[in-house]
């Protein structure tokens, strides 16, 4: 599986941004699809995930503002993301798990894209 992520910019605080991620390849029925974000100095924190059924998982730091979806018929994953804070700069990375649960744990995301920066700020 091969993950292409898009979206990311320099938005002002309160601003909106939308990422989306397209899964290619050998892609099973049934599976999950996360957004995960890393601040310089700082783990690989998960901030969203959606079954390919739909079910969802926040973090929260990010309920309320986020929120992820998904076109299963395109296998892509998109996050919205509404009034942003300048602590939610970081590089955004999609992932795929063979693994069908929103609960499923980063050891479980089995691919990866390769990130896209999102800055926020004045």
């Amino acid at each position: 599986v091969q993950l292409q992520a898009s979206g990311g910019g320099l938005v002002q605080p309160g601003g909106s941004l939308r990422l989306s991620c397209a899964a290619s390849g050998s892609i099973i029925s049934r599976n999950s699809m996360a957004w995960y974000r890393q601040a310089p100095g700082k783990q690989r924190e998960l901030v969203a995930a959606i079954t390919s059924g739909g079910n969802t998982n926040y973090a929260d730091s990010v309920k309320g503002r986020f929120t992820i979806s998904r076109d299963n018929a395109k296998n892509t994953a998109f996050l919205q993301m509404n009034s942003l804070k300048p602590e939610d700069t970081a590089v955004y990375y999609c992932a795929f798990a063979t693994e069908y649960s929103a609960y499923a744990k980063l050891r479980d995301y089995e691919f990866w894209g390769q990130g896209t920066l999102v800055t926020v700020s004045s």
